[in-house]
């Protein structure tokens, strides 16, 4: 990670706006209020970041524009503009997008003061690194977690086959009709899945001794891998019929809000429904396996990028570094779109008004950023079918095998 002191910051701060002044030089093209900072957002968070913008823009004597886009079309969008040579100066994503941006040159290193990188949750700011650079500023996470309905199961399971007895003695009873709402689709679901196939010992991609995901370690033919999934085999449809393909996310959600499933695999995209559903629910991490590690449920982490060549490159940089980062921002876009903080002082004022944001964070203390190499794109679909098999009662080591070959032909290892 590159990390550059706080006065030193300043400096390239002050040398940048000294530019400005004169008439522009160096990378950045600036000439006082011709100077426009464009940000790319989404539309939930348009207002809250036009805001903190404008507030910079007045101080720096320079424009903003604020442009929205749909989420998904953000990265796809981005790298196109950025060939074209007019992709914005700053823009929002997901950082599992970082390995591709990079090796498709669209993002630059930013440049942290390390009292900046202090305040953030650590998993965060790692996530965001990659080769040992820092390629985005992070600000909120989201992970799964397990939702319970109170009056059916008023204890959060400390194992998931202590789940399976409470679920299945509801369903036996008459009380359900499943033991447990958890989407895997005809298609699968690995992102879901993650937390029971790293439970049980299971792996897609290694580290090395830096932490960096590594993609010529891929494991999922790995004795540790396949035994993972003979164990969640063991729930699937020719076993105990806990995890069925036929529960996927058109329906995975109204199963539990019905009061037909006692425990729901469920994300912070859940909690308004769960709110304006007929009944009382909790959070709790996500059970693993009885005498096997912790369920590791992926994070995601909403970021802040600077494109390569924006040329306003020291302006953005300083608007990640001193706006982003800081609590007040960050309280702002909570309430335009509520996730949880990665910013400390943020989470911690949430959390005390927030039970649920408290809850979601201690839900994923055991969870692992997803991997953000390009690799990983070439991953979701086999493996997913994959793991659709296997529950659906496909031979495990074949399937994984199979699968495991069929990867590392599209990535090359």
């Amino acid at each position: 990670m590159r990390l550059r002191s706080a006065p030193a910051f300043a400096a390239l701060a002050a040398t940048a706006l000294m530019a400005t002044a004169c008439g522009g030089g160096g990378e950045d093209a600036q000439e006082g209020t011709d100077t426009t900072l464009v940000i790319w957002s989404d539309p939930e968070r348009a207002a809250a970041i036009e805001a903190a913008a404008q507030s910079f823009a007045d101080t720096n004597g320079i424009k903003v524009d604020v442009q929205q886009l749909a989420f998904g079309d953000i990265q796809g969008d981005l790298l196109n503009a950025h060939q074209a040579g007019n992709a914005p100066d700053i823009f929002i994503g997901a950082h599992d997008w970082t390995g591709n941006l990079v090796r498709n040159g669209a993002v630059q290193p930013v440049e942290l003061p390390e009292h900046r990188a202090e305040t953030l949750d650590e998993t965060s700011v790692q996530a965001l690194t990659y080769d040992g650079q820092l390629f985005g500023v992070p600000y909120s996470q989201e992970n799964i977690f397990l939702m319970r309905n109170t009056a059916l199961a008023p204890d959060a399971p400390e194992t998931f086959e202590e789940l399976v007895e409470v679920g299945t003695s509801l369903k036996e009873s008459g009380e359900t009709s499943e033991v447990l709402s958890m989407a895997v689709g005809q298609e699968g679901d690995p992102y879901r899945m993650n937390a029971l196939f790293t439970s049980a010992g299971g792996y897609l991609f290694g580290q090395d001794d830096e932490g960096n995901w590594d993609p010529t370690d891929l494991g999922l033919n790995s004795d540790e891998s396949i035994a993972a999934m003979e164990k969640i085999a063991e729930y699937g449809e020719a076993g105990q019929g806990v995890l069925r393909r036929s529960i996927d996310t058109q329906n995975d959600a109204a199963l539990f809000f019905d009061g037909e499933a006692p425990f729901f695999i469920a994300g912070p995209w859940n909690i308004g429904d769960a709110d304006a559903a007929d009944l009382e629910y909790a959070i709790s991490p996500i059970p693993g396996f009885e005498g096997e590690g912790p369920a590791r449920p992926y994070i995601g982490y909403q970021a802040f990028f600077v494109t390569e060549g924006s040329a306003n490159s020291a302006l953005a940089q300083e608007f990640l570094a001193n706006h982003v980062t800081d609590p007040a921002f960050i309280l702002s876009l909570y309430e335009s779109d509520p996730r949880t903080p990665v910013q400390l002082e943020a989470l911690e004022e949430v959390s005390a008004d927030d039970a649920n944001i408290a809850a979601i964070a201690e839900a994923g203390a055991e969870g692992m950023p997803m991997p953000s190499i390009p690799e990983m794109g070439e991953t979701w679909e086999p493996l997913g079918k994959a793991e659709a098999a296997i529950i659906g009662g496909a031979d495990v080591r074949e399937t994984m095998e199979s699968t495991h070959e069929t990867i590392a032909e599209k990535i090359g290892g």
